[in-house]
């Protein structure tokens, strides 16, 4: 199992889609199978029932989906908060954390309206902030860091699979 951790908005559902299809694996969006399951947006589950709530879901839905041994899957931004959900992702599979700096993060998302942290006075200082506490979490958790800047997602999935290919978890293609 290959798990993408990062920020919001730094390419883990749109780079893990296409290293699945790369890697000819079956591809997860935990948010999306947290959705799924809600039957509304995470926006209205932060909104509805609070962000620990949110949480728990979360944890179990990265139990039950880290334990498919072969497939890609890309977490919710927060997924790393939870030291239990870290030593999971860390243990059961490869991690792969695509940094990105917030000031690109806020760049990339200062339009987007479906972020719900993001929906604060300051979004670029609560991006910032963001950064701050999470990035040493993303590295406790990876096993491979991707520094994302701006290269095409096609870049930067075969930047992966280098690095996957060098540590010998897949083979050369």
């Amino acid at each position: 199992m290959i798990s993408l951790v990062g920020l919001p908005g730094s390419g883990k559902s749109t780079v893990g889609r296409q290293l699945a299809r790369r890697l000819q694996l079956p591809f997860f969006d935990s948010d999306h199978v947290i959705e799924e399951r809600l039957g509304y947006s995470i926006r209205e589950a932060f909104a509805r029932d609070g962000e620990d709530h949110f949480r728990d879901l979360e944890e179990a839905v990265l139990e039950e989906l880290t334990l498919i041994p072969n497939a890609v899957v890309s977490t919710g931004g927060g997924a790393v908060i939870r030291p239990a959900t870290r030593q999971r992702l860390r243990e059961r599979g490869q991690v792969v954390y695509l940094n990105s700096s917030a000031d690109e993060i806020y760049r990339r998302l200062r339009h987007d309206q479906n972020r719900p942290l993001l929906q604060v006075a300051d979004p670029l200082g609560r991006m910032r902030d963001l950064y701050a506490a999470r990035d040493p979490l993303y590295r406790e958790t990876a096993h491979f860091v991707i520094e994302t800047g701006r290269p095409s997602v096609a870049t930067l999935v075969n930047m992966i699979v280098m690095q996957l290919e060098l540590a010998g978890v897949i083979s050369a293609s």
